[in-house]
Parts: C-alpha cells; structure tokens; sequence
C-alpha cells in the first residue's frame, strides 16, 4: 500500500508530455483557502512551477501564491510575538522566584519560536530543495483528468473524501488515500468507472514492519518496529499510476481529492530495487 511518493509536481512536464492545460481556477481556490488562513497542504515544488507565469492566464495563480504566502508571514509574526509576550512574563516571575513553571513555559515558548521561523523560511525560501515533491496522504498532488475531450490538469487532496461523507466521516476512515481494487465495486462504486485520472510518480514508499519485512515472527519480549521502502522503477521511467477522484461540496466548501488504486504487489515486486529507512 503507497502511503508516499515522489510526484510530477510541476505542471509543465504534463504540458509537454501529454499536451495537458491547467485548470487555473482549482489552482487559485487552494491558495487563495491558503491566504484567508486555511490549510491545505500543498508541496513547495507545486509552489515554485509558479515562480515564472508563462501566461497571462498563470499570473493569477502567482499573485495568488505571493498574497498567501504574505499573509501565512504575517500570522507567524503574530504567533511569535504571543510567545515572546509568554517569554518576557515568566522571565519577570523568575525574578522574583524561580519555578519550574516559569522555565517550562520558557522552553516550551522558544521551541514554538523555532519552529515557526521554520515555517517562515520555508516560505521564504525559492530554491528548490530534495523531498518538495514528496506527498503524504492529506497533501495535494496534480492529477491528470479528461474534461470536455481535454486533458486537464488539477491539484487534488492525496485522501479522497467520498461522495456522502462529511468532515467528520473522513475522520473516521482516515484510509481512502488507496482505493484497493477488490473494493472497487463497493466502497468506490460511485466513483470507478466514472472518475478516473493519472497521477505520476518518480518513487513511492511503503511502512512495512521490520519482521515482516524478514519474513519471520516477533521474538519474545520484541516490539514491532516500522520501516521505510523506496521503490524505483528499474527502467527510470515514471510511474504512471491511476486514480479515482471526487470533486465534493457541502453547498460552502469545495474540495477535490483523489484516491490511489491499488492492488496487492507480487512478492518479487516487494522485496526488488528498494531502499531501507528505519524510523
């Protein structure tokens, strides 16, 4: 089961491959939700296609991406300065007696600084850098689609929010970023046969447990402990893998979002041309 991948991030490689056009109106809703303080999860190299419009018809998506990125600036500072408030006060406090909530509520605060100055030289940054192209389920891909005898290009939510669900349901079935193929006639009968496109992929990732990954049980008093898998096709070529995909609203908020199918790998599949990652 992928749980993550490397993706086709830029959406130029669909224009030249395939003759693809972008729907610039999908890309503009995700970031504009970005500026008014939402929080889709989009990879940063999606961001930087953006970085030089080839069009007038790409400027909007720029101007949008600029204004998000100013305002998620401008709440970071506001976060920052509510921790340095934090700081100042328990730094008062242990003037006049040291306590060992004074000095947590001081780390804690500075750990938050950190990472929000993270945060913000991440949006800053405009160089590419390794793993900006990497999706987990709950963040955004581009998916390929056929509307009106066009291809078209989206960005979509890598966990797919079925048809008839709520927020709440999907909280419930957080697993719908992979539509198994022995499912598809049920759980994803609205959508297979219907809603079809193409995601691509450079590697994907599995979590597999270390002992069944060496194919033996856990000894007495052993913890399962989880790795990484990093599969690369052999022929360097990417990976072409299809999707179901949902364009869901509740009359307010719109959404699309996608599924992965798959199916169970043949075991030389799953033990061939792989990387290991313990965490």
């Amino acid at each position: 089961m992928c749980y993550s991948a490397q993706i086709w991030a830029d959406y130029k490689k669909f224009t030249r491959q395939f003759g693809a056009i972008l729907s610039i109106g999908d890309f503009t809703r995700i970031f504009w939700e970005r500026r008014e303080g939402g929080s889709p999860k989009i990879p940063k190299a999606i961001e930087l296609a953006f970085a030089e419009p080839r069009d007038e018809f790409e400027v909007p998506v720029k101007q949008m991406i600029d204004e998000a990125r100013e305002a998620e600036l401008a709440r970071i500072d506001e976060r920052i300065a509510i921790q340095q408030e934090k700081i100042a006060e328990a730094e008062a406090a242990l003037q006049k007696r040291v306590t060992k909530k004074s000095q947590e509520i001081i780390r804690v605060a500075n750990n938050r600084i950190a990472a929000e100055r993270v945060k913000a030289d991440k949006l800053r940054r405009t160089e590419p850098a390794e793993d900006d192209d990497r999706i987990w389920p709950g963040d955004y891909t581009l998916v390929m689609v056929v509307e009106n005898g066009r291809k078209v290009v989206k960005p979509m939510r890598y966990q797919c929010r079925l048809p008839g669900w709520t927020v709440a349901d999907e909280k419930t079935k957080p697993g719908t970023y992979n539509a198994r193929r022995d499912s598809l006639k049920s759980v994803w009968k609205r959508l297979y046969g219907y809603n079809h496109g193409i995601m691509v992929a450079t590697h994907f990732y599995e979590s597999v447990a270390r002992h069944d990954y060496e194919q033996r049980a856990l000894a007495d008093g052993e913890r399962p402990k989880s790795m990484e898998l990093e599969f690369t096709p052999q022929t360097g070529e990417p990976l072409y893998i299809p999707v179901l995909w949902y364009a869901w609203t509740d009359g307010v908020e719109e959404l699309l979002s996608c599924a992965a199918i798959t199916d169970n790998p043949k075991t030389e599949v799953l033990w061939e041309d792989q990387r290991q990652f313990d965490f």
